[in-house]
């Protein structure tokens, strides 16, 4: 179903043509992301389940892993939407139409050379080595010449100092992305080698490996999906109202919101946001209340609501998986000692510097990544009723920060898409594999390009702006109630739709 938006019609009155790289809106403040409109893949009326699907690779008595089998069962299929199911006009917060994705799987994997799923554990290693090499040179030569000896001026040598926690910070959140691909089994074939090799690269930046290696693949069976789905999970209409002390149909006459108020907001976010989602489930889901095994009853996101990723009895994860927990735990515990041990030793105004410095800069990193690989104007959220695999891992974003994603960080950036649809594909592949994919997912295929790091540090107040939560669109129809696209109260792009005031029951 192709559809003109109602700002489309308003505007030109009549549909207006679509360019075919991308689509570009007069708002100051946002513009669509670069699209491929190569048309909707429609060749099945089938399209995968996810619910049983496995995010982490399946596993043989020998230890060793397929990277074929790591997301999907395809013996499991669900019905689609029809074709012709009347779902109304669709447009997400830019005004650009949207069709429900009716690819399968089947067709993303099979558009996939074969050779792109090739793991190579001597050239996974050569990365880690590399980057290791280039945090003990980065450190080595400030200490030795970041000195009153060779740079007397110490402003000269605070702005080096501060270079240097900026440079750490980048490649260890290489390290962070390695340990990540780890936790996918997308490092090598062999199991023990990627728990291994994740567990001291993640326990060494504070990460409780098993813990969010866990709850990390929840997030990839469920991404998109407006209840299950684990990390920055948007409110909706009801529930943004509700924390600002409004009612829902009052969001359309709101002034927006101040401007410092936003940026304060995508500071705290970029400097505690990490810390607080391990800690409290911040920006996570509350799906867990719904368990059947009744973990999640009497918890809640937040200081002392047992909802984290270090006590064994979180419902993040499941009971079997509780002396995992411990294990994360223990792991986080040497390095704690490790650290207590420099500091006492080399000055805790050193280890500030040399090592939780550098860490802010990966919090900062991972929060910005995530963010806006999984938020922006033009991306969609499901309900139940409409949700499956493939159109919640279409729901994403790919980015670039000019050579620092590459060179630093892996890629994680740039190819966030075809990681959704495949997650067992190794980093050094995934160029090659995200552009075979890109014909399948035609339209649905979203990239924002340009600008660099600053123009990536620009689109987190930018977004912040324009997506404050999720609603139906106002014409949408039957199953299209159940497709949410970004909102705001802030003027940017397509405004809230009005809704009427509920009537106020007569009291007997």
């Amino acid at each position: 179903m192709s559809v003109t938006s109602p700002r489309e019609k308003s505007m030109n009155g009549s549909p207006s043509p679509v360019s075919a790289s991308s689509t570009s809106m007069d708002n100051s403040l946002e513009s669509s992301p670069t699209y491929s409109r190569i048309p909707s893949q429609r060749q099945s009326q089938t399209s995968l389940s996810s619910m049983e699907a496995e995010m982490n690779a399946t596993e043989s008595t020998t230890g060793v892993t397929d990277p074929k089998k790591d997301t999907i069962d395809l013996n499991k299929l669900q019905e689609a939407l029809a074709d012709d199911e009347e779902i109304g006009p669709l447009y997400d917060a830019n005004g650009n139409d949207f069709e429900v994705p009716q690819f399968t799987m089947k067709d993303i994997r099979a558009a996939i050379p074969e050779h792109c799923f090739e793991r190579s554990v001597t050239r996974s290693l050569s990365y880690v080595l590399r980057d290791i090499v280039f945090l003990a040179v980065n450190l080595t030569l400030c200490i030795k010449f970041i000195t009153p000896e060779y740079i007397p001026s110490e402003i000269v040598r605070g702005l080096l100092w501060a270079g240097y926690t900026f440079l750490q910070g980048c490649i260890a959140t290489g390290v962070w992305v390695l340990a990540h691909e780890c936790g996918h089994q997308a490092f090598s074939p062999y199991k023990v080698v990627n728990d291994t090799v994740g567990f001291i690269c993640h326990s060494l930046l504070l990460v409780p490996y098993f813990a969010w290696k866990i709850s990390h693949g929840k997030h990839h069976k469920n991404t998109g999906h407006i209840e299950r789905d684990m990390v920055f999970v948007p409110k909706t209409r009801d529930q943004f109202a509700s924390k600002i002390g409004k009612f829902a149909h009052e969001l359309s006459e709101l002034t927006e919101e101040a401007p410092l108020a936003t940026a304060i907001t995508c500071i705290g976010q970029q400097l505690l946001g990490w810390p607080l989602y391990i800690s409290t489930n911040v920006t996570g889901t509350e799906y867990y209340a719904k368990r059947k095994d009744g973990r999640g009853q009497g918890k809640r996101n937040g200081w002392f609501g047992g909802i984290n990723h270090f006590n064994i009895s979180t419902p993040l994860v499941d009971g079997k998986d509780a002396k995992l927990i411990l294990f994360s735990d223990v792991g986080l515990a040497c390095t704690g000692a490790l650290l207590y041990w420099l500091g006492t030793n080399y000055g805790w105004w050193n280890l500030t510097v040399w090592y939780f410095m550098p860490y802010l800069w990966v919090n900062h990193w991972l929060v910005a990544i995530t963010y806006l690989q999984h938020t922006d104007p033009t991306l969609p959220h499901y309900e139940n009723g409409v949700w499956n695999f493939q159109r919640g891992a279409a729901a994403t974003i790919d980015r670039e920060l000019g050579f620092v994603g590459p060179f630093f960080m892996h890629g994680i950036v740039e190819t966030h898409v075809l990681h959704h649809f495949v997650s067992t594909i190794p980093f050094y592949n995934a160029d090659e594999a995200s552009e075979a994919i890109k014909p399948i997912l035609g339209r649905h295929y979203r990239a924002k390009v340009g600008g660099g790091v600053l123009g990536f540090i620009k689109e987190l107040y930018t977004n912040a702006r324009a997506c404050q939560w999720v609603e139906p669109c106002a014409d949408a129809v039957g199953k299209g109630k159940q497709v949410l696209f970004y909102r705001n109260r802030n003027g940017v792009n397509i405004p809230p739709a009005k809704l009427p005031k509920p009537e106020v029951q007569a009291q007997s």
